[in-house]
């Protein structure tokens, strides 16, 4: 049968056309059998790749009627001697001579299976000799127990079914820690995520984000979704990505913000979790294209209640992921940071006072870069901790200026050591005020409209803030790279997958 594929016809064929040309008829012996051996090694290739897909359509089955009974965390002594069904993908494979044993991963965790070749079947024995790893498989068997298995039991196969089979070799190794460069792990992020370590990073978002769903929800907050196309800058900026809109240009949003205040109208707190666009040309290892933001406001309140709001959320879920990812804590062997309350707050103007006494060159009114932030060596800033009260002209037009300070405005950063995690302020709730806020930073009132004939209707006093997902889970892991803590990357120099 595969000596008659139309693949491997066209290889004969060439070689045939490549030795009946005029130039190669002129070669040297020598030469002419090196051409010769050429196409019979591509032929044979090709025929060893024609065979290994022929033999992978004949040993891949459908799922058929089969279930899963059981996840690798049911698995334990108590089952001794229960027929379950456990399905997952092949982690590893050691083959002791007499015994063989597959260890299959599932979302929760390893099972063990243990292949006994003088009590296995045949069709079971032939069917691991073909089984690679990251092959996904169906297993049929009886639980033993066993000391030194995961979870104190393995399984003793009656029946397997390969779901999948892998056709390649994975280009770095799965329990590493550390692999490949990222760009190479990236490209196939599907199977990187099958790494430990990411399995841990992103089993602790997913606690971090229930985390902040629950508490803003037990505080009275609600949910909202905000269109994530806009017809104008939502903070004034340039970073923002045009789109074709119909016959008219749109932009990506790049926060929720004028959204989100005018919700407090009608509904007072509210909260959205969702993307962010920046077009910043970054090639930081803390800057994103397209980011997850928990966005945050509440109306009859002040910057310094929403910071207490803040802080609170954040210990909150420092400690649902104490209780709740163990495990994965341990595996990426980090302690969480103190997030003892109330956490430590300085003024601007401190954070400028130590930076000149570290011998910086820095003025008020400069912002606070993030490499000027890393030369201030002090116990003080080696955490989580707020900066508050900036200069009102390095600031959004939201954001409110303080009544008794001259240039200074409502507003605050959170900051893990030098990195900023969240920014927030008092919002501007008057409309004179805020179109003066808009004038003197230039922007087109015009294109504003929208937003500034809500303010006719009585925009009550509000406040929020907004948090970078993917810096907090940085900050809480010790992550330096933020590519490793967001499903699919878009940066300025990817675009896929």
């Amino acid at each position: 049968m595969l000596s008659d594929s139309p693949f491997r016809h066209n290889w004969l064929r060439l070689g045939v056309e490549i030795l009946a040309s005029p130039n190669e008829k002129k070669r040297s012996g020598i030469g002419l059998n090196l051409l010769i051996l050429k196409v019979k090694l591509t032929c044979s290739v090709q025929t060893k790749l024609l065979r290994s897909a022929h033999l992978a359509d004949l040993l891949e089955e459908d799922l058929g009627t089969w279930r899963r009974t059981h996840y690798s965390v049911d698995i334990n002594p108590n089952l001794n001697e229960s027929e379950i069904i456990i399905m997952g993908w092949v982690s590893s494979i050691r083959d002791h001579g007499n015994i063989k044993f597959l260890t299959i991963n599932d979302r929760f965790g390893q099972i063990q299976i243990a292949l006994k070749k003088m009590d296995c079947s045949k069709a079971v024995l032939e069917k691991t000799e073909q089984i690679k790893e990251h092959s996904s498989i169906a297993i049929k068997g009886k639980v033993k127990s066993e000391i030194k298995a995961p979870n104190g039991a393995e399984i003793l196969p009656n029946e397997i079914k390969i779901l999948s089979l892998a056709r390649k070799a994975s280009p770095f190794l799965i329990q590493s820690r550390k692999s490949v460069g990222i760009d190479t792990r990236l490209d196939l992020l599907a199977l990187d995520l099958r790494r430990p370590f990411l399995q841990s990073l992103f089993n602790i978002r997913n606690t971090v984000m229930d985390s902040c769903r629950e508490f803003l929800r037990k505080d009275g907050f609600m949910e909202v979704n905000t269109p994530k196309i806009i017809a104008t800058a939502t903070e004034g900026g340039a970073a923002l990505f045009p789109i074709f809109y119909y016959e008219r240009e749109a932009f990506l949003a790049q926060s929720p913000q004028l959204y989100k205040e005018q919700l407090t109208m009608a509904f007072e707190n509210v909260f959205e979790i969702g993307p962010i666009f920046r077009a910043e040309p970054s090639r930081t290892n803390r800057h994103l294209s397209e980011a997850t933001s928990i966005d945050v406001e509440k109306a009859f309140s002040d910057y310094n209640d929403v910071m207490n709001l803040l802080e609170r959320m954040l210990s909150h879920a420092v400690t649902k992921i104490q209780e709740n990812n163990k495990p994965f804590l341990e595996y990426l062997n980090i302690t969480l940071p103190d997030v003892s309350l109330p956490l430590r707050r300085y003024r601007y103007s401190e954070l400028i006072e130590m930076l000149q006494n570290a011998g910086e060159s820095i003025k008020w009114g400069d912002d606070l870069a993030f490499q000027k932030l890393q030369k201030i060596q002090d116990a003080k800033v080696d955490s989580f901790y707020f900066i508050f009260d900036w200069p009102a002209a390095i600031k959004p037009f939201y954001v409110k200026p303080r009544s008794t300070v001259a240039n200074e405005c409502e507003s605050f950063d959170l900051m893990y050591k030098s990195l900023e995690i969240s920014s927030g302020s008092t919002r501007v709730s008057r409309k004179e005020e805020l179109v003066e806020r808009m004038k003197k930073q230039g922007l087109n009132i015009g294109a504003f409209d929208y937003h500034l004939k809500v303010f006719d209707y009585g925009v009550p006093p509000h406040a929020g803030f907004g948090v970078g997902m993917e810096r907090l889970i940085m900050s809480l892991c010790g992550v330096e790279n933020i590519r490793d803590v967001v499903l699919y990357p878009r940066d300025i120099d990817r675009l896929s997958p």
